[in-house]
C-alpha cells in the first residue's frame, strides 16, 4: 500500500492493511484463514460501498495516484521474456514511451505504453509521461515492426497528453501522433489498447486506434485534462471538478458513450493497493480480446478497426 492516501479513500486504507498483516500471518497460522476470509469480505464491501460514490474528479484524482501501477508493471506482471526496443531511428529515444518485443501467454506480441516515473528524478527522465516526437515515432517504428512480422499490439495508455513544449513542436509533434494514428489504422494485426491511467489528448490517442479499447475502472479518456477545459470554458481551472463532469471521462460514461468497449474492473481500494492482482484482471481481458480478434483474417482486422471508429459519435440532422 501506498504511503500517499486521497482523503476520500483513508478509510479504507487502515483495512487494507489489516488484510496485509492478517494475510502475512495467515500463511504460518491456518486457524487464521477464516478470520482473514471474513476481514477480506468486509474490506471488499466496504470499498465497493465507498467508492460506488465518487464523483468525476475523484475518479481523476484515483487515475493520477502516484502509485498507482504504470506501464512497466503490467508488464512485467503479465509477459514474460520482455526485450525493450530503443529509438526512433531519426532523433533519439524518448524515456517516456516504453516498447519492445514480449510473450503474452506464450504468444508474441509487441507491447508498447506510456511509462510514468516514481521518484522526482525518475518523472523528470520520462517528462511525467509525456511523449516527444521521437517517442511517438519510436510507437510508429514498432507498429510497423508487429505488422511486418504479424505479431498482436498490446498498448497501455497512461499520459496526460504529448508534450507541447517548443522543441517537440519544431520536431514534428503533430505529424508524429498522425504517423502513429494511421501506421496503427493500416496494421493487419489484432491491437488491443488498455487505458491503464489517464488517457489524455493526442498523446492517448497514438496508442488507442485499436480493434479493442478497455479501460480500467479508474481509468479516464479526454480531448483535455479537466482543469485545461476549465480554463477554456469558465477562465477559472479551479472549476476542475465542473469541468471532469460535464466531459463525461469516466470509465462508465465511456462504455455508455461507445468510446470504450470493455471496463476492466480493479481490486478494492483500485489498482494501486494491489498491483498484482490489477495486472490479471487486466491479463485476463486482454487474453480475451485477442482470442476474437486471432480468429479474423489480417483484411477482416483492418475492416474491423475502421467500422469501429467510423461507428463513434451521433449525427442528428
Amino acid at each position: 500500500m501506498a504511503a500517499f492516501a486521497l482523503p476520500f479513500e483513508k478509510p479504507i486504507v487502515d483495512l487494507i492493511a489489516r488484510v496485509r498483516e492478517l494475510r502475512e500471518l495467515a500463511e504460518r497460522d491456518a486457524s487464521l484463514a477464516s478470520e482473514l476470509r471474513q476481514l477480506e469480505e468486509q474490506t471488499a464491501h466496504l470499498a465497493r460501498e465507498l467508492f460506488s460514490s465518487l464523483t468525476p474528479w475523484q475518479k481523476v484524482q484515483l487515475c493520477r495516484h502516484p502509485a498507482r501501477p504504470y506501464t512497466l508493471d503490467y508488464i512485467e506482471h503479465i509477459t514474460t521474456d520482455f526485450l525493450e526496443l530503443h529509438g526512433d531511428r531519426r532523433f533519439g529515444d524518448d524515456p517516456a514511451i516504453v516498447g519492445g518485443l514480449a510473450r503474452f501467454r506464450g504468444q508474441s506480441v509487441v507491447v508498447v505504453g506510456h511509462q510514468k516515473g516514481r521518484s522526482t528524478k525518475e518523472k523528470v527522465t520520462r517528462n511525467f509521461g509525456q511523449a516527444n516526437p521521437e517517442g511517438n515515432r519510436k510507437a510508429t517504428r514498432l507498429y510497423e515492426l508487429a505488422d511486418k512480422f504479424r505479431l498482436p499490439i498490446l498498448t497501455f495508455v497512461d499520459t496526460q497528453g504529448a508534450y507541447p513544449g517548443i522543441g517537440a513542436e519544431e520536431r514534428g509533434q503533430s505529424e508524429a501522433i498522425g504517423a502513429c494514428l494511421a501506421a496503427m489504422a493500416r496494421a493487419r494485426v489484432p491491437i488491443i489498447a488498455t487505458i491503464i491511467g489517464e488517457g489524455g489528448s493526442g498523446g492517448a490517442l497514438a496508442l488507442g486506434v485499436a480493434n479493442h479499447v478497455l479501460v480500467q475502472e479508474y481509468g479516464t479518456y479526454s480531448v483535455i485534462s479537466p482543469e485545461g477545459c476549465a480554463s477554456i470554458l469558465w477562465k477559472d481551472g479551479s472549476k476542475s471538478d465542473l469541468a471532469a463532469q460535464a466531459m463525461k471521462m469516466t470509465s462508465t460514461d465511456l462504455l455508455a458513450l461507445g468510446i470504450v468497449d470493455r471496463i476492466v474492473n480493479e481490486p478494492p481500494g483500485g489498482a494501486h493497493q494491489d498491483a498484482y492482482a490489477a495486472a490479471k484482471l487486466v491479463e485476463a481481458s486482454i487474453a480475451e480480446s485477442l482470442a476474437t480478434l486471432c480468429a479474423l483474417s489480417p483484411e477482416a482486422i483492418v475492416e474491423h478497426r475502421y467500422a469501429r471508429f467510423r461507428g463513434l459519435g451521433a449525427f442528428v440532422g
